[in-house]
This record gives structure tokens, sequence and C-alpha cells, in this order.
């Protein structure tokens, strides 16, 4: 009997607090984790410089920014599944590597061509980086309370370098051409290279079965498709060949569900999808981060194209809301060890409601600015605490021997958001201010021919505004950008609103932090 209680006492034994040596690789993973978050948002504010430069279509200009998150979500789960193979130390050194040649590539591209497809490089060497540092920070921490920091750490750190691409932008901009903002990530990569052997341990996963090359193919085959047709959509409205891109999809994803249920070691555990705190946490991660990031890319250019603000200043400015990411990243998983992380989450979304409400009115007037930045403050902060609480309750939902799954797919849905944002919200926006322009005098009356840059974009009226009729016609297509800005930061807004409903009511039964619960 007594050995019976002594064998019941180790294995309740919790397990060892982290050393200073599993902290120290944390920060090495924030190295990675930072340039991701940094590559999303740094050519917001090198657009318009990027597009006197290469002289891109406003097809190619959407590719440009949105091309590298789509590839990150169509390579994330393969990739999860690769790095528990061969190593996901091993697959983060080979990643950092390829993302560090794809930023000099990006930096050095000749052609609008050419940077889509670095971009499109920048992609899959970032698909390998992801799924690896929140798999490592899992071997690194083993108590539960530490891991659940050090994830928020990794969240905010993702949303923190998201928050200081524009300003890193702005700064190189003002210094150097376009191309400085992909040579940012070369230092950084060279620095995880020297310390990730020394400061992070290997690990593969006790299973060694092959990867399901049919899974890896049917992945990429279903996602893209989809992708394709939703920007498609975007951008002509019902056009037959969108739709048939969205069935396809759709129907080879459905064959890939199959095929992962029948398989003895998938690609992606579809049993993870019947908790419902995974799949919630799913769903506010993904539209949470489609209205943040579609508002963001018109908020940098309203800053320069409308308010008139050097990429510097208007860096800057984006310094307060970055201040609030990080607030709300840190304090949210606080404050959810006191209080349940839905009502923490459905509080935050309600805040940055009035946030989007706030750039719903904005107007045309240099003097908006600081209304634009107060209202862009509150997005963020709403979009602290979802990646913060959201990546944690997603992977904490998980056993811990399908964390690698977990990760990749809550990864997979926020950089998914992230592109869709900048697609359909770009694409709604843009097509809001053709139809307006398309009603001015100058326009029905023939005198500017239809296929002018001032037609299609904004950006295209200020490169080109010595070619407009008159003066005023600047003005006119600032006008029409902020009518497009303010619908889509409405309809983001109510977005928000139901997904503050959602997670109010879909995460109610998760406890707080501090219960140790995993209900």
């Amino acid at each position: 009997m007594q050995a019976c209680s002594t064998d019941l006492t180790l294995e309740d034994a919790p397990p060892p607090p982290a050393d200073a040596r599993a902290w120290a690789g944390l920060a090495v993973l924030a190295l990675p984790t930072f340039l991701l978050g940094l590559d999303v948002t740094v050519l917001y504010l090198a657009l318009p410089a990027l597009a006197a430069d290469l002289q891109p279509g406003s097809t190619q200009a959407l590719w440009i920014m949105d091309i590298y998150g789509f590839m990150i979500a169509g390579f994330l789960i393969t990739m999860g599944a690769l790095g528990d193979r061969i190593g996901r130390r091993k697959l983060l050194m080979i990643g950092a590597a390829l993302f560090g040649l794809a930023s000099v590539l990006a930096a050095f591209a000749p052609s609008a061509n050419a940077l889509i497809a670095a971009r499109a490089m920048l992609g899959i060497a970032g698909a390998t980086l992801m799924p690896s540092t929140l798999a490592l920070i899992s071997n690194l921490f083993s108590q539960p309370r530490q891991r659940a920091l050090a994830i928020g750490v990794w969240a905010t750190l993702f949303a923190l370098g998201m928050a200081a691409g524009p300003v890193v932008g702005g700064l190189l901009l003002s210094l150097f051409w376009w191309g400085s903002a992909f040579l940012v990530a070369v230092p950084l990569v060279l620095l995880l290279l020297l310390l990730a052997p020394r400061l992070l341990p290997e690990h593969r996963a006790s299973s060694q079965a092959p990867l399901d090359l049919g899974s890896v193919a049917l992945s990429l085959a279903a996602i893209l498709p989809v992708i394709y047709g939703i920007k498609e959509l975007a951008r002509l409205g019902l056009h037959g060949n969108a739709l048939l891109s969205l069935c396809a999809g759709l129907m080879l994803a459905v064959v890939f569900v199959r095929r992962q249920q029948r398989l003895a070691h998938p690609l992606l555990d579809m049993t993870l999808f019947a908790s419902r705190r995974f799949s919630a946490a799913l769903v506010v991660l993904l539209v949470g981060l489609v209205g943040v990031a579609g508002v963001m890319l018109l908020v940098t250019q309203y800053l320069q194209l409308v308010a008139g603000l050097s990429p510097l200043a208007a860096g800057l400015w984006m310094g307060p809301p970055a201040l609030m990411m990080v607030c709300a990243g840190i304090g949210a998983p606080l404050l959810a060890r006191r209080f349940r992380p839905g009502l923490v989450v459905a509080s935050a979304l309600t805040l940055s409601t009035l946030g989007y409400l706030l750039l719903a009115r904005l107007s045309a007037s240099a003097e908006a600015v600081p209304v634009a930045i107060a209202g862009f403050s509150l997005v963020y902060l709403g979009l602290g605490t979802i990646a913060a609480l959201g990546t944690h309750l997603v992977v904490s939902a998980a056993p811990p021997a399908q964390a690698g799954s977990a990760s990749a797919m809550s990864e997979m849905v926020q950089e998914m958001g992230i592109a869709l944002g900048v697609a359909l919200l770009g694409s709604l926006a843009t097509l809001l201010y053709r139809v307006r322009m398309a009603t001015l005098p100058e326009v029905t009356a023939g005198e500017l021919a239809p296929d002018h840059p001032a037609l299609d974009s904004l950006w295209g009226a200020a490169r080109d505004a010595g070619t407009l009729i008159s003066p005023s016609m600047l003005e006119e297509a600032r006008a029409a950008f902020v009518h497009g800005l303010n619908i889509t930061a409405g309809l983001s807004g109510l977005a928000i609103l139901l997904l503050a409903l959602l997670a109010a009511l879909t995460l109610h039964h998760v406890r707080a932090l501090d219960d140790g619960s995993h209900a």
C-alpha cells in the first residue's frame, strides 16, 4: 500500500519549472516570431513608393501584399507535420535560411511579378518557422502556467511585429529605398542561426510515419483555389472562373478531410474540431484578423495619401496603436487569471467595435488624423487580446500529443485571416472607390480616359496627379477613398460586434486560467 501511494505521488507530481536556459530559448524564438509579424505589415507604408518604381496593376498590388500570407496558410499544416519528422529545430533553421535568401531577392526585385514570386518564397519559408516556434515552446515549458505565459509572449511578439511594421517601414523609407523594408530580416535571421543550436532543444515525434504526400497535395489543391476564387469574386463579382475555382477548392477540401479521417497518421487530426473551445477560438482568431488586416491597409494609406504625412511621420503615428497592442497582449492573460477568458475576449472585441465606428466616421481632413489613430488603437486592443488568449485557448484545448496539429491550425487561421482581410476588405474599398470616381462629371463627359490610373486607385491618382483634368479631382479621389474606408470599417465593426457575442456565448464554459481547468 505504501508503494502504491508513493507511485501515485510521483505520477501526480507537478512538472519542473523552466530554468534560465528555457527563458533564453524563448528569447531566441521571439526573433522569427517578431520577424514574421513584421513582414506582414512592413510593406503597408512602402506600397506607394513601390508602386511608383515597379508600377504594378491593382491586382498585382494586392498579390504583392497578400501572396505571403496565402502561401504561409497553404503550407502550415504540411510544415508542422514535417517538423515532427525531421526535427523542429532543424526545420526552424532551414526555414530561417530560406527566409533570409527570399528577403534579399524581394529587396532587389526588378519587376512586380518578380516581387510576387519572392513574396511567395517568403511565405513558404514563413510556414516552416511558425509551427516550429510554437511547438518548441511546448518542449521548453512543461508547467501549464509557464507555458501559457510563454505562448502569450509568443503571440504578443507576433502582434508587436505587425504593429512595428509600419514604424520600421516608415523609418527605412525616410532613409533608403523600398527594398530596405525586406533587408531588415537578414540580421535577425543571422542571429537566429547563430543562437538556435546553443539554446533550443531538438525534438522529433516518437512516431516516424512517413509524410503523406497525397494529403500535402490535397491541402494545397484545396486552399489555393479557394483563395483565388475569393480574390476574383471580390475583384470581378459573380464571375464564372471565380465560382468554379471556389467550388473546386471546397470539393477538394471535403476529399482532404475524408482522407485524414481514414489515415492512421493524418496530416491534420480532425478530432481536434470536436472541442467547442478549440473551434470557437479558431473562429475568433480568423474573423478578428480579417477585420484588423483589411483596415490596417486602408489606415496606413490614409495617413500618407489623404493626410499627406511622410512615411516616417505615418509610421510614428502608428506608435500608439502598437503600444495598445502590447498592453493588451500582456494584460489579457493576466485578466484571464481572474475572469473567464470568454468574458475578457468579448469585452476587448466590444471596445474594438468602438474603434471601427470611429474609422467609419472619419473625414478626409488632415485634422482627423488623431481620430484615425484613436480608432485604430481600439482596433489593436482587440487584436492584442485575441492574439494572446486565442492562441493559448487553441493550443491548450488539444492533448499534448496533438499540440503540433493545434499549433498549425492556430497559425493557419491567423495567416488566412490577415490575407483574407487584405484581399476582401481591400478589394471592397477599391470597388467603392471606382464606383464613386466613375460618377464624376469629368469621367461621365469623357474628358478623362476610362483607363486612367486615377479611376483605379488613390495611389494611381496621386502618382499621376499632373495628368488630371483639374487639381480638384485629386481631392475627389481622396474623398472617394475615405468613403470606401468608412463603409469598410463600418461593416468590419458590425462583424466584430457579432464576434464578441459569439465569444461570450461559446467560451463561457472556459474557466479562469488560475482554476487550472481545461474545460
